[in-house]
């Protein structure tokens, strides 16, 4: 996988704030009367220079959660299920340094969280910090997990790899590959998108086998891709490709509306734009791709930095990173219409924005924003903002400091009620995985 090296760089912005002038004694009074408004006056005017502007209010409150994950811990992904109970996946190398274990607990609606159970334990599973397994809920209650496992063909030759569990995840049973397996070629860049009848889709990056003598493996471009699972039936027969050149290591995001899904990812084109693009399922067919918003981002390289979507009903939230016109960004956009139409981008960043982001869509129509933001020469930090539904940007809150680089990986939310979830990897000698609640205060 190419990843672009550039270092980017954008303006900060800046709060203004208006005072105003105070008003002015048109009478001349008398000498007494004077002294007395003039000693007021000053008095008035000290006050008034000690006062600073009020505020906009912080209505995002954050408290750290208890994490189940053990040392060695990264590549966290956190979902929600019935009752409002959360699942955390997450990677845990082992003391010998070559096996490498899925795992996955559940916490219940008091913050309990189960015995940290295996998914699949290995000494070739393909660990990426940018292309994490996943654990979500079916409609049924049964868990459907993915990961990624190397088959032997090279350096860059590897599968997706699905299995199921029916008891909370004690027991998994494998469900096979959403597309040819033991082909030379990448696959990866999953997501799992449950639906009401207890099936699920599997959407995700598909490679094809590299020429011979090709550099370092790397194949043709990856093609976005669309599997169906489901308990009776099974996998699909074959893939459905979704649109045939796409970038080749940026996350693929997908939600569910109540006119059906919607998958957003960011595509390819002949001259190496790279904007997002966004796929519906209508009437049971997925639709050609069309643009999400026209920034004209044209670079020649991966910038390893997919979109996210979220979406309650026919309301959706997408949130993307962009450097065109050599500007870093963190962009917002809501949809009215399950994603036909999307409106003008909201800027939700600091002015330094690295991406890895994501997304919830609130109850209220307001949505929650994650990303990280460069904040010195190697130190970063992630960040939370609130976006109002008209589109008012509230004030960013920080929600740790960590520092630059991959091991940080990509922060991932999920909604339980009215809080979100937050769960990343914290870096160090030996790295773990951290959860945080954000509670949102009403206005």
């Amino acid at each position: 996988m190419v990843e672009l090296g550039a270092h980017l760089t954008a303006a900060g912005t800046a709060d203004t704030f208006r005072s105003h002038p105070a008003p002015t004694n048109m009478r001349r009074p008398n000498s007494h009367a004077l002294r007395i408004v003039t000693l007021a006056g000053l008095i008035g005017v000290g006050a008034c220079a000690g006062r600073e502007p009020a505020k906009p209010m912080q209505r995002l409150q954050l408290r750290a959660l208890p994490s189940p994950a053990g040392p060695r811990s990264a590549e966290p992904f956190v979902s929600t299920g019935p009752s409002s109970t959360v699942l955390l996946s997450w990677l845990e190398r082992q003391p010998d340094s070559t096996t490498v274990v899925l795992k996955v607990a559940t916490a219940d609606s008091n913050e309990r969280w189960s015995p940290p159970r295996a998914v699949v334990s290995a000494t070739d599973l393909f660990v990426n910090w940018a292309d994490f397994p996943s654990v979500v809920v079916l409609a049924d209650g049964r868990l459907l997990a993915h990961w990624l496992q190397k088959n032997g063909g090279g350096k860059y030759a590897y599968d997706v790899k699905l299995a199921q569990s029916g008891d909370g995840g004690q027991q998994w049973t494998p469900v096979g590959s959403p597309h040819t397996p033991g082909l030379a070629a990448e696959h990866g860049f999953v997501t799992l998108l449950p639906r009401a009848d207890s099936s699920a889709d599997i959407v995700f990056l598909h490679g094809t086998p590299a020429a011979t003598g090709s550099a370092e493996g790397h194949g043709p471009p990856m093609s976005l891709a669309a599997a169906h699972w489901s308990r009776d039936a099974g996998l699909a027969t074959g893939a459905s490709i979704l649109d045939p050149r796409t970038c080749d290591c940026c996350q693929t995001a997908a939600a569910s509306t109540s006119r059906g899904p919607v998958v957003i990812y960011r595509d390819r084109s002949d001259t190496e734009i790279r904007d997002m693009s966004v796929i519906r399922s209508v009437n049971g067919t997925w639709s050609a791709p069309t643009p999400l918003h026209a920034d004209g981002w044209q670079v020649n390289g991966c910038p390893v930095n997919g979109p996210a979507v979220s979406a309650i009903g026919d309301t959706l939230a997408a949130v993307w990173f962009t450097a065109a016109r050599d500007t870093a960004k963190v962009q917002l956009a809501f949809s009215t219409d399950a994603g036909a139409t999307f409106g003008t981008p909201i800027r939700i960043d600091g002015g330094m924005p690295s991406g890895r982001l994501d997304v919830e869509q609130l109850r209220n129509g307001d949505a929650l924003v994650t990303w990280i933001e460069r904040t010195g020469t190697n130190s970063t930090a992630i960040r939370a903002r609130l976006v109002r539904r008209d589109g008012t940007p509230e004030p960013p809150l920080t929600i740790a400091t960590l520092p630059g680089g991959r091991a940080t990986g990509f922060p991932r939310m999920t909604r339980r009620g009215d809080d979100v979830v937050l769960a990343w990897t914290q870096p160090g000698p030996i790295s773990t995985v951290h959860l945080a609640v954000l509670t949102i205060v009403p206005r």
